[in-house]
């Protein structure tokens, strides 16, 4: 084997381990409610796409359903809402939040077998069959 060959095949691996995954399919349990629910016109229903990860079942599911833009914040600006009071610098507890883009708009949710995606490694959270993904909008956390 020469050099170059030994160079490329671990490139080739990787390439084949991302082509694999992707190949994959999983099969989620989807539970819509609120707007969302008004706009797919089900509550419930299992959802088969090809990937392992959040990411690949949204990037699948948006592309059946028009739900993005209702789900998904393009800005900071469009994930923040506006409070009555001032926030406590620095803020207490450990908060954890997706990078820009990846951020669900003020009042949507997006959960994994009941928690926040945001808790479970953002859009790159693994998915197995059988996980239950909810579109929630509006999500509304009262004390």
């Amino acid at each position: 084997m020469t050099q170059a060959t030994q160079q490329q095949s671990p490139k080739q691996d990787d390439r084949t381990t991302t082509d694999a995954a992707e190949a994959e399919t999983t099969t989620a349990e989807v539970r819509c409610t609120g707007h969302v629910y008004t706009a797919i016109g089900k509550h419930g229903f299992e959802y088969e796409f090809r990937g392992t990860t959040l990411r690949a079942f949204l990037e699948a599911f948006f592309e059946e359903y028009d739900v993005a833009d209702m789900l998904i914040a393009e800005t900071e600006a469009d994930a923040t809402a506006n409070g009555w009071t001032t926030t406590p610098d620095p803020l207490p507890g450990t908060w954890r939040k997706n990078p820009e883009g990846e951020q669900t708009r003020t009042y949507a949710r997006i959960l994994i077998n009941g928690r926040f995606n945001e808790h479970q490694g953002g859009f790159d959270a693994p998915l197995n069959d059988g996980d239950r993904v909810a579109l929630v909008y509006p999500f509304i956390f009262c004390c």
